[in-house]
């Protein structure tokens, strides 16, 4: 007999993964559309509660309003003017769109269909991996590269881990990275209220369109920036953020652990990760629910590294290379 559990169920022709954790009484549910995770239950205050603010149905599963936990490859955010320059040649992942509608952002994989290659359970955790193969060339415009992408979710004690994957399975050097764009609720209302702690040691400075600033003008200390420094838990108040973080503190374990909690029950979730820029959202913009949820977006690299030296070289994975990212949630100080 296992500790943890697994079940699917289907929303619309989209298959789900349910991990289940029955002693912690939590579970999770994964879309294969996306790859998305669509609900966190946890029990807290005597009740089920969701942490997770995803897609509510299969009408926003298909639309994917808000990018709801976007597995966001074979990059994440934005790409200025929807061009970049890749060993010395600039390719246009927008051809024939003009003004604002020259925009790239989150990658292609939003909308694809994933595979569930795997879901089992054993007495440390519960696994679901999630497979893509759509990216390949003359698939996507201004992408003429081959990515295989997985996504492995784990349910364990702590949490859920997330251990995504990207391989070169083309013939050439490919620019890419990961990143995810997980929506968290740790009470009911809006995000003003909560506090937020991020461990960062600089300010990824941006235009009015959210791209970083050439050069080493994009990073800005924290000590300069104090209206944005969340290094000691604070309120989130009123506090507009649509903000990377860089230079990430990591504990002992090796994990950079972005905080947000509820200061009356005490419920905090800890998004954490290896390695890379966190951004932090505050939902001002999306279609529904604004300011009640707080997006903590784990990626390798930050917006529009595909045109930046100073992330050339962690972006580039050559011919048969496979990188992984790790990053995940620890549910901490709950009170069941």
């Amino acid at each position: 007999m296992t500790a943890f559990s697994i079940a699917r169920d289907r929303l619309g022709l989209h298959e789900i993964a349910i991990l289940g954790d029955p002693e912690r009484q939590r579970q999770v549910r994964i879309v294969s559309r996306g790859a998305a995770v669509i609900g966190i239950e946890i029990a807290h205050e005597g009740s089920t509660f969701q942490l997770a603010d995803g897609y509510r149905d299969l009408a926003e599963v298909e639309q994917r309003p808000g990018s709801r936990y976007a597995v966001m490859a074979p990059f994440a955010n934005r790409i200025k003017d929807a061009l970049y320059r890749f060993d010395g040649q600039t390719y246009d992942l927008a051809p024939g769109a003009e003004g604002g509608k020259r925009e790239s952002r989150h990658g292609f994989l939003r909308d694809q269909e994933f595979t569930l290659e795997r879901l089992d359970a054993d007495a440390t955790g519960a696994h679901a991996v999630f497979v893509n193969r759509s990216i390949r060339p003359g698939v996507h415009a201004g992408y003429p590269f081959a990515i295989d992408v997985s996504v492995h979710y784990v349910l364990n004690a702590s949490g859920l881990e997330v251990v995504a994957s990207m391989r070169n399975v083309g013939e050439q050097a490919a620019p890419c990275f990961f990143g995810w764009h997980p929506y968290f609720r740790v009470a009911d209302g809006a995000v003003d209220a909560w506090e937020l702690q991020v461990p960062a040691s600089l300010l990824i400075r941006t235009d009015a369109n959210f791209i970083p600033l050439p050069g080493d003008e994009a990073y800005a200390a924290l000590e300069d920036e104090p209206a944005m420094d969340f290094r000691k838990w604070r309120r989130i108040g009123t506090t507009e953020l649509n903000h990377g973080y860089a230079g990430l503190h990591a504990d002992a374990d090796g994990r950079a652990r972005t905080r947000v909690r509820d200061p009356n029950t005490g419920l905090t979730v800890a998004m954490w990760q290896t390695r890379g820029i966190v951004l932090a959202f505050t939902a001002d913009t999306v279609p529904r629910d604004a300011r009640r949820a707080i997006a903590l977006e784990p990626m390798e690299s930050m917006s529009d590294a595909f045109n930046r030296e100073d992330c050339a070289a962690a972006i580039r994975l050559e011919p048969g290379a496979e990188r992984l990212f790790h990053c995940g949630i620890e549910i901490e100080n709950q009170h069941a």
